[in-house]
């Protein structure tokens, strides 16, 4: 299978919480579209039967990537590095990748094999109708977080993380993994801070969209909706909390050194 995709795991409940946290009904979302032109390389999966008719998805999913492209080819320079962009697979209800299978359920993941950030269009495009402006913000949250999987991919975290998994019991190996989706988080919300202050992308709402969506996928806000109890030995992305702390922090600061979540201590 190679490495293990990073991200993904929403499915159903993700729909479920984004529903309730945004106030808005996404009952309908579901998958049958094919991937597009945008601002990053892209793999081209099978046609769909269902292409969106304006290609709001399209625009949108392009706008974000290349607003995260800009924020790190610079974050990136300031280290004295290169930033490789990631491939983008916009694809509809099953795809391959170098992590193996998936299905649409699984939500967007990052695959640190093949350096792809992979997003089903259907999902983007119903989710961006039924938000619209200005609560689009909560989907440009998911497109950034997968990116920012990208991020330490390039940095050398996932492949660490990794290591250290394999030598460990399973309770451990989750907390890492926590400590990976937090960071995440935090990098989506450095982008953010800095393509706003860059070209003032963000309009009035979209903060609170993008709070709410990161509050809406924490590990107990999921388990309590699907399962009516909490195992917090269990959690792989953090508490709902803990989302929206590292998210804020990045938000507020900009700054890569606060979005270490690997520093000894509670996160």
């Amino acid at each position: 299978m190679g490495r293990v995709a990073v991200g993904g795991g929403l499915g159903g409940v993700l729909l479920l919480l984004l529903s309730m946290f945004l106030g808005v009904d996404l009952s309908g979302l579901g998958g049958g579209s094919a991937p597009v032109p945008g601002a990053a390389q892209q793999r081209q999966e099978a046609p769909s039967q269902a292409a969106l008719p304006e290609d709001e998805a399209r625009r949108f999913i392009s706008r974000v990537l290349a607003e995260t492209e800009q924020v790190w080819n610079q974050a990136f320079q300031a280290l004295g590095r290169r930033y490789e962009e990631p491939v983008l697979v916009l694809y509809s209800g099953a795809t391959r990748s170098g992590c193996g299978a998936a299905q649409a359920q699984v939500g967007p993941f990052y695959c640190p094999a093949d350096k792809r950030v992979y997003i089903d269009l259907d999902f983007m495009g119903r989710l961006l109708r039924q938000l619209g402006a200005p609560g689009d913000f909560a989907a440009a949250y998911i497109v950034a977080h997968e990116v920012g999987h990208h991020v330490q991919n390039e940095l050398g975290v996932l492949e660490r993380v990794e290591g250290l998994k394999r030598r460990t019991d399973q309770r451990t190996a989750n907390e890492l993994q926590v400590r990976v989706e937090l960071q995440a988080d935090c990098l989506a919300g450095l982008w953010a801070k800095r393509a706003h202050d860059a070209r003032r992308i963000l309009e009035a709402g979209d903060i609170e969209e993008g709070f709410r969506a990161a509050a809406a996928v924490g590990d107990d806000t999921l388990q309590r909706k699907s399962q009516g109890y909490v195992q917090p030995e269990t959690f792989t992305h953090g508490s709902s909390e803990q989302r929206l702390r590292w998210f804020r922090r990045g938000l507020e600061s900009g700054q890569l050194s606060v979005c270490d979540t690997f520093q000894p201590g509670p996160l």
